[in-house]
């Protein structure tokens, strides 16, 4: 007889315990589609500020992390339109200490430049390398970084679409 009492006492599962939906709202994803002409252009002045934290910011920005649509297989970044690369700041000493490798993977063909050196000689290079080490290593890697415009001075040919300027 005891168990017939417990039985009666005891409440039912909720929805949420028994861990079935109750809710009819669906997720939204994003697709390709809804990106193609809803993207914004933004303008980043590198003059003085540091690589790493420079190259984070613009990483987020071109990936779309900084909005709320934002989808890992989907590409829902911005453009970014970088200048004054060749001002860009190296801390600790990575001037004398960083190392760029390139090769043709032919015998003997690496090469290797200081960061020092690669700033003043091609200092586009130096964002561009950083930037791309922060994106994902897959498909979607080149059509994110081809959003990114980088130019070692201050003048930049993308006026006509009138980029904001991006708080760092």
């Amino acid at each position: 007889m005891g168990n017939t009492a417990n039985a009666t006492t005891t409440k039912p599962l909720s929805a949420k315990q028994s861990g079935v939906q109750t809710s009819s709202a669906k997720t939204w994803v994003a697709k390709p589609a809804d990106f193609v002409g809803a993207r914004k252009w933004f303008l980043v002045d590198a003059s003085g500020k540091t690589l790493g934290r420079l190259a984070c910011k613009i990483a987020e920005v071109l990936r779309g992390k900084d909005k709320p649509t934002y989808t890992p297989h989907v590409d829902t970044g911005d453009f970014v339109v970088v200048i004054n690369a060749g001002k860009v700041k190296l801390t600790g000493g990575k001037e004398d200490k960083k190392i760029y490798y390139t090769s043709s993977r032919f015998v003997g063909s690496v090469k290797q430049k200081l960061a020092g050196q690669l700033l003043e000689t091609n200092p586009e290079r130096v964002i561009y390398n950083a930037v791309k080490g922060m994106l994902p290593k897959n498909k979607l890697n080149n059509k994110i970084i081809g959003k990114l415009k980088i130019y070692a001075g201050s003048e930049h040919p993308h006026k006509t679409q009138k980029p904001e300027a991006l708080a760092l």
